[in-house]
Formats: C-alpha cells, sequence, structure tokens
C-alpha cells in the first residue's frame, strides 16, 4: 500500500459506483494484477475496498500454487512456506511489507505525528521496521511450514485465508469514522469510505467461508479457521486504533501494515494445534 497514488485518473462525481469499477480499483490498487482503474473517487473507493478481501482471494490462491506443487514434488514444507509467502509480496510490489517496516518506524520514533509521519516516507528503513519485517517474515514461514507439514489441503487453507483476511483488515480500516493522517494519497482516498454495516457484514461473511472451508477436515479445523479471522482482525483494529491515536489517522503504510499483522496473526492461529 502506497501513498503515491495522485495521479490517477478522475472521474466525474457520481453516488455509486458499478461493481465492475470496485473490482478494478481493488485490484488496481492492492495487487499488480492487471486491472486499469477507471474510477479515482470516493464511490469508486467505497466499492474498491468492499472488493479488498476478493483481491486477497486470488492472491491467496496463486500463493498456495506454488507451495502445493512444491510439496507435490518432493520439496519440504519450510520450502513450500518459504515460496508461498514470497508471492503476496511479489503480487503487491513489496508495499505492504514496506508499509509495515515504515509504520513501525512511526511508532518506535516517539516523536509527533508530524514527525513520525515525515519519518514514514523517508525512503530508507530504520531498526524498528527492519526487526519487525524480518519478524514477521519468518513468523509466517514457520507458521505456514507447520501448516503444510500437516498436509497441502491445510496449508493452502491457510496461504487462502490470511489473504483473505489481510484484505478484509484494509476493509474494516477504510470504515466511516476512521479518519486519514493526510490530505492526499491512498489512505485519504479510502479512509471513512466503506459504510460500518458493510464492513460488519463483509467480516461476518469472511468468518463463515473461512470455517465453511475448512469444514471438510473437521469441526476443530472449521473452528480454528474462524477463530483465525475474528483473532486477526482484533489485532489488526488494536493496531488501527494506535495508529489513529498516533498519527491522528491512517495513511498507505497503516493500510500495509494492518494487512501484514492480520496476515500473520491468522497464520498462527492456524498454526496451532
Amino acid at each position: 500500500m502506497t501513498d503515491s497514488f495522485e495521479d490517477q485518473p478522475l472521474a466525474p462525481p457520481a453516488d455509486r459506483a458499478s461493481l465492475l469499477d470496485g473490482v478494478r480499483f481493488a485490484f488496481g490498487t492492492l495487487t499488480v494484477l492487471p486491472a486499469r482503474i477507471t474510477r479515482w473517487d470516493r464511490p469508486a473507493a467505497r466499492t474498491g475496498m468492499a472488493c479488498a478481501p476478493l483481491a486477497g482471494l486470488v492472491v491467496g490462491l496463486l500463493a498456495a500454487v506454488p507451495g502445493v506443487l512444491l510439496l507435490v514434488l518432493g520439496g519440504g514444507p519450510l520450502l513450500a512456506a518459504a515460496a508461498t509467502v514470497a508471492v503476496p509480496a511479489v503480487l503487491t510490489r513489496g508495499l505492504h511489507l514496506d508499509g509495515l517496516a515504515d509504520t513501525a518506524d512511526g511508532l518506535g520514533s516517539a516523536k509527533p505525528a508530524e514527525d513520525a509521519l515525515r519519518i514514514m516516507k523517508q525512503s530508507d528503513i530504520g531498526p524498528f521496521g527492519v526487526v519487525t519485517l524480518v519478524m514477521a517474515l519468518l513468523v509466517q514461514v514457520a507458521a505456514l511450514s507447520d501448516a503444510y507439514a500437516d498436509s497441502w489441503v491445510r496449508g493452502a487453507l491457510a496461504a487462502v485465508t490470511a489473504a483473505v483476511t489481510a484484505r478484509l483488515a484494509m476493509t474494516l480500516a477504510s470504515r466511516e469514522g476512521v479518519p486519514p493522517a493526510r490530505p492526499e494519497g491512498l489512505g485519504a482516498a479510502v479512509a471513512g469510505a466503506v459504510p460500518r454495516r458493510t464492513a460488519a457484514a463483509l467480516a461476518a461473511l469472511t468468518t463463515v467461508a473461512a470455517a465453511a472451508a475448512a469444514l471438510p477436515l473437521g469441526l476443530p479445523e472449521a473452528a480454528r479457521a474462524a477463530a483465525a479471522v475474528l483473532a486477526a482482525l482484533l489485532v489488526a483494529d488494536r493496531l488501527l486504533r494506535r495508529c489513529v491515536r498516533r498519527f491522528d489517522g491512517v495513511t498507505g503504510d497503516v493500510f500495509g501494515a494492518l494487512a501484514e499483522v492480520s496476515a500473520t496473526t491468522a497464520l498462527i492461529v492456524l498454526a496451532l494445534g
């Protein structure tokens, strides 16, 4: 997630955006997959961020493919997990990971909001960012390795669930009442755009879908999948509240951090048991 979207094409004001406009917005801003953004306004942002979990579903499915293939070809679960974790990084140009590192530097700077935001915009990564980034990737690979060691099905489901939940955390962070920290950038474009009822409905739908997808593995796995989504959203919401207090709002970097933190939390829960 980045804040350099000021050059996106603008669309005439309208009360609603089509589902196709929303899908293009979601895939065009959250992935590198080919999707030409046709509208860049509040209605498109509202529909687009509501479609963010759909982008996560595609990213998750693509991430699971190399992991499963490596296992089928005789590779170990650690190799499969590393390949799976690498795919979302590639499909986002590493922007979510960069957002995690920048947000960690901003939160760890102990400086006023304006100075912290300036630190986050710098191109270099500080010590807080480096440690947070390394630890997040290590935990993601370790958790996925445990899931793949059990079965390729469990590993693939973990990859997909984490990716969808990561984008759902962005949807919830775009809900009404969440202010932007800057007057420009993607954070300003999507902050407060999604109605609370829509965000809550998508959270409930995703939780049920995750449980249903894991149900063939047994009731404990279904319960664990639902718990993973809920735990990830809870942790992401705590981070969101901290960032809003610390930075007076959200930025594109914060959205990236929320995605990575929620994905990591979901994977930890899914690796348990």
